[in-house]
């Protein structure tokens, strides 16, 4: 029951902090006549990735902070970035949506997620200008100068508070690695990326020690360097145990919550927080009237839907959002290129016995199979490119493209990565894709850069594990033969750079386990909808033609018997 849901995990919370305050939901504006206590609260979010709509969603961060302003605390808001892509919001405005919500809310200060260029670094530099806060980097430079100061100092509560920016090295290739690059290809922004990390350490330190110099009383880090593994040495846990100084590590970037405290390199105990993804918690740190930090930790929305909408918040932010989201609607139907063809996902004859078209692209080629994994490799410059059939949804009628109905191709944000994998690997994989035929599969692999035979009247020898995970291949005899890498006969013991999206290539989706340990290269830059859009906007100049005329696809896959 919807009533039940109102009250789930910290939506409790924030009932309680509603009921303690005694104020009405309907809080517009704070009255700047509430006796301030002396004490202050800094929110802090990361990765909302455009989700001003889930979790706590952008109008329950706004109610938190009336909340506590009218309970007679003072607040500073912080964001430790990935804040302007992820939905179609950011994707169709570039980001300006977001920042003028987040110039809505007020925010005081925030440093650059790897996301934060997925728009181009002309876009990215544009959208900065437009906010109404500061971007602080002590390690984002273009040839060794800094674009951003390294640091702010905030004045709250009687106390200076300095906020310190640093974003992972790993941003060159977890964004799109030219928009970092000159004409001739060399790279002239980077992040101070050396391989023992030393680099970045000495960024925050200086960074520490300057702000310290000139009278922060407290030095919170804002980050964007998550705990993964394939961050280090640039992991929070890297940065702490190699400075001192700090005493709060904001972080962001691996989408977890861990709560946790550890030493730094003189032995003093530093916590570090961070708030997972797409508002699902705000974080918060709670600062005593003599500058006592008493508390850093998160609030958590667990409930279904977005919390505005369970406990019926109303205030101006949500009307922001919502006019956001209207406009958003207009702009979905918008025109954006055309189509010359019609693209399908069908069998273009065969009907069912319900006299409804067959889907055909989950076990053979189609003309938009075709396009769809020649926009992967087209936006990534990869040897070949993967689509799994199950991520291609709907068709697009001739004529007229709008926004959404690109979207409705590509609905689920997969994104974009490119890996480094053998010929072998290639092979298992058009292997594994195969195995359900005559029946559909949604592990099906629409191709780009080669072409491949299947014999459907061979047995398939693919051996998946206890999850239906890929094993192994058994038996001598494939179905997938003669396989072209353009020209070329697909060499098992060669290297090749393979396009395709994370839920594929790194996160096992559909069962493809054969790619653990492959290195690389590109790692989520784009977002599938927006590879689909640049490939027809930018590259076909806005019409698909011809080319793709034939709905069985351009005789990249054949199917036997």
């Amino acid at each position: 029951m919807r009533t039940v849901k109102k009250l789930t995990a910290i939506c409790l919370t924030m009932a309680l902090l509603l009921t303690m305050s005694g104020c009405s939901m309907q809080v517009g504006s704070v009255d700047d006549g509430v006796e301030k206590n002396g004490e202050l609260y800094i929110l802090f979010t990361s990765d909302v990735h455009c989700g001003v709509e889930q979790g706590f969603g952008y109008a329950g961060l706004q109610q938190i902070r009336d909340t506590l302003e009218e309970q007679g605390y003072e607040t500073l808001l912080v964001d430790n970035g990935d804040a302007i892509q992820g939905e179609s919001i950011g994707t169709l405005s570039k980001g300006e949506a977001i920042i003028d919500l987040m110039n809505d809310l007020k925010y005081d200060v925030a440093t650059i997620g790897n996301h934060e260029f997925d728009y181009g670094m002309d876009r990215f530099l544009e959208l900065t200008k437009k906010a109404d806060f500061p971007y602080v980097s002590c390690n984002f430079n273009k040839e060794g100068e800094l674009l951003f100061a390294p640091y702010v100092i905030k004045e709250a509560a009687g106390h200076k508070i300095a906020f310190i920016g640093v974003t992972t090295p790993m941003t060159i290739v977890t964004s799109t690695p030219k928009y970092f690059e000159d004409e001739q290809g060399n790279f002239i922004y980077g992040f101070m990326q050396d391989k023992t990390g030393e680099k970045v350490y000495e960024a925050v330190q200086k960074a520490v020690d300057d702000a310290r110099a000139e009278g922060a009383e407290l030095v919170y880090v804002l980050g964007h360097l998550g705990l993964e593994d394939v961050c280090k040495p640039w992991t929070y846990a890297d940065v702490i145990a190699n400075t001192n100084g700090i005493d709060v590590f904001l972080d962001g970037h691996s989408h977890d919550t861990e709560q946790l405290v550890m030493k730094n390199k003189d032995g003093v105990e530093v916590p570090r927080s961070a708030v997972g993804y797409k508002l699902d918690c705000i974080g918060y740190s709670h600062i005593s009237a003599d500058g006592e930090i008493l508390k850093t930790n998160i609030w958590s929305c667990s409930g279904d839907g977005c919390m505005a909408d369970l406990m019926d918040v109303h205030n101006e932010i949500r009307d922001k959002v919502e006019a956001a989201q209207e406009k958003l609607q207009e702009e979905l139907g918008e025109v954006v290129a055309t189509t010359d063809v019609e693209l399908t996902i069908n069998d273009p004859v065969a009907k069912d016995d319900a006299g409804e078209p067959i889907r055909m692209i989950r076990r053979a080629e189609t003309n938009l199979g075709d396009l769809c994994a020649d926009a992967y490799r087209d936006q990534s410059g990869a040897d070949i490119a993967f689509v799994n059939g199950g991520g291609i949804r709907t068709g697009i009628e001739k004529g007229d493209i709008t926004y959404g109905d690109i979207i409705n191709v590509h609905p689920f944000g997969n994104m974009l990565c490119v890996i480094k994998v053998t010929g072998q690997q290639i092979w298992d994989a058009l292997e594994w894709g195969a195995k359900s035929l005559p029946d559909e599969d949604g592990g099906f692999v629409q191709v780009s850069g080669l072409t491949y035979e299947i014999r459907s009247d061979i047995e398939s020898g693919c051996v998946s594990d206890e999850n239906g995970m890929f094993e192994r291949i058994a038996g001598a005899k494939r179905r997938v033969q003669n396989v072209m890498i353009g020209d070329e006969p697909l060499d098992p013991k060669k290297t090749y750079t393979l396009a395709g999206h994370e839920y594929m290539l790194l996160n096992h989706g559909d069962g493809f386990t054969m790619f653990d340990g492959c290195e690389l290269t590109e790692d989520r830059i784009k977002l599938d909808n927006q590879v689909l859009i640049d490939y027809i906007v930018d590259t076909l100049g806005g019409t698909v033609g011809e080319e793709y005329a034939d709905p069985c696809g351009q005789g990249r896959i054949k199917v036997d018997p």
